[in-house]
Parts: C-alpha cells; structure tokens; sequence
C-alpha cells in the first residue's frame, strides 16, 4: 500500500500539521510519500525527508504558484493513476479541505473528514472520527479502491526522523477549466506572535473577563510567556475577539504544551478543542467550573486580580 501525504506550504514553510500527518503516515510502516505542488517549492520539498517521507514528488509550475485549489487537484489526481497511490492523506486547512473535496469528486474516492487517528487492522487502514460532541470515537473505514483522509487540525505534532527524501519531479498537466481562475490579492491578517496551532503556550479568555476590554490581561500574560492568545465561542460570537483564536469543536484545535484558561467555564465544545495540551492551568472565581475536572492546576479567584500579579511574577522572573 502507498501512502502519499498533501504537504501543505505557506511562506517558505511546510506546515506543521501535514508533516505531522506525514509523521503518523510513516509510523504506520507502509511506503509513504509526500507531495509538494507550488512554484519554486523544489528545495522546500527537500525538508520533508525529515519527518518520514521516502520519496517526494514535486511538482514545479506556474499555474501551481496561487493556493487555488483546481490545479492541485489535477496533479494529485495524475499523480494517483500514474504510481498507483491508493491513500492520499490531508491535514485539515481551507486549501486541504477543498482540495481533497475535489480530489474525492474526481476520482471517485471515499473521503472521511474530521479523523483524530489512524491504524491499521487486519491489513486494513481504519481511521478515528470524534462524534456525539466528542464523548465517543467511531471506527470508519472505506470501500472505494482510493481512500481519501482529512484530519482535525492539530491532532498530530511533527516528529523528525532524520532521514533523506528521493525528489522526484512531476510534470501535471491541468484541465482548461482549473486555470480559469486567478487570484488577484491574497490578504494577511496582522498579528503578533505564533498562531494558536503552532504556540507551545497558549493563554486562552472566556466570558468571565466580562468585556472585550479585558482581553488586555490575557494579550499581556501571553505576551510575557512568549505565547498566543485564544478564545471561546461564546466570546467569539460576542465579537469580543477574532473568529481565527477560536478553540473548541467549531474552532480550532490545539496542542500547546501549556494552556491556561481564563474566565473559561470549560463546557466540552471548548475542552475537545484543547485537550491535547501538555499543562492546563485554570483560573475561574465560581469553584463547581467544569474545567476545573480536567485542569492540571486550578486557582479559584478573581482573574482581574490574578492574571494582572502573574503577569507580573513573570516579567520579574525575565528580567
């Protein structure tokens, strides 16, 4: 069984959830290899080695170099029927997601969503689907001939091996209706600091700040860790903060190896969001929170009095 990789790439970086998927792939013991499409991408592709890829194929075009998703699918789907791939694995982002929705159309191919795992049984692959508000994983499989798998952002951490990838150059051809789009701007949006998905701290507010005013102590205790800041849904849906700091089931997930939770009550939409964590260090004035059953560390109090004299301890521990 072959197993390809989509690796994903932004700004000169592979990312670290498809290597982390690439990593999974590898431990699995099957013959995996990673795809890398873009433009001028051929010495990034090289860096996939590392983490678990034998082989990488690369394709290297214009009509690659805009993060649309048409032109992937072409090349993934020549890719698939040339070598005979039969899994073709996606850690999940926009351009993942749209990708392997397309992918899935083209070839036909069973496609499951939303994986927290993946294992092999009885010489099957059978993957991990969070369900019932992620109280209960369910086993899915496939019974198409290619099988298509998106994970949850997050699930898995990249783990480099060492070894040295075989590049090898693919030449896609592209249907006359992928290239009939073009993207005329791409828009970044301005922030400080990792993202929530690749912060080894994150220090995350709920509704308990009482205002998005109040989100100053949390930006200042991450910006004195070196860390992100993130946020609920219910605070989210306020208005308080940005839809892109979201942690939870309709958020992101993530898997920093210190969380700590401000004004959080810790209901299980947020906590299937955060609980990969290393740490989890929760702060919340009402003692019966639910957090406070799966937190490492609770502090009951006042987290306008709290937060602010940590902020403190920690800069003077800096200085």
């Amino acid at each position: 069984m072959t197993v390809a990789v989509f690796l994903e790439h932004h700004e000169g970086e592979l990312q670290k959830g498809s290597l982390g998927v690439l990593g999974k792939a590898a431990s699995l013991g099957d013959d995996v290899v990673g795809v890398v499409l873009g433009s001028g991408v051929k010495e990034l592709a090289a860096g996939a080695g590392k983490f678990g890829a034998a082989k990488v194929y690369v394709a290297d075009a214009p009509e690659l170099e805009a993060p649309l998703p048409q032109p992937r699918v072409d090349a993934l789907a020549q890719l698939v029927r040339d070598q005979g791939i039969d899994t073709v694995l996606f850690a999940a982002s926009v351009l993942a997601s749209d990708v392997a929705a397309g992918l899935s159309a083209r070839l036909d191919a069973g496609l499951n969503w939303d994986l927290v795992d993946l294992a092999q049984q009885d010489g099957s692959l059978v993957g991990k689907r969070p369900a019932l508000e992620d109280t209960v994983y369910a086993d899915v499989g496939w019974t198409s001939d290619v099988k298509l798998a998106l994970f949850r952002p997050g699930t898995f951490d990249p783990v480099e091996s060492g070894g040295e990838a075989q590049l090898e150059e693919l030449a896609p051809s592209f249907e006359n209706f992928s290239t009939q789009a073009t993207m005329l701007e791409q828009a970044h949006e301005e922030s400080e600091g990792p993202s929530i998905e690749d912060a080894d701290v994150i220090v995350a507010g709920g509704r308990g700040l009482g205002g998005p005013e109040n989100f100053s102590l949390v930006e200042d205790l991450a910006k004195a860790l070196g860390g992100a800041v993130a946020a609920t849904r219910a605070v989210v849906d306020a208005g308080w903060y940005p839809y892109a700091t979201q942690v939870g089931q309709t958020g992101k997930t993530v898997s920093p190896k210190l969380y700590v939770a401000c004004g959080i009550s810790g209901a299980i939409q947020h906590k299937v969001g955060m609980q990969g964590s290393g740490t989890v260090v929760a702060i919340n004035k009402d003692p019966n929170a639910p957090i406070f059953e799966f937190c490492d560390l609770g502090v009951v109090g006042d987290l306008h009095e709290i937060v602010p004299k940590l902020t403190e301890l920690v800069n003077q521990r800096k200085s």
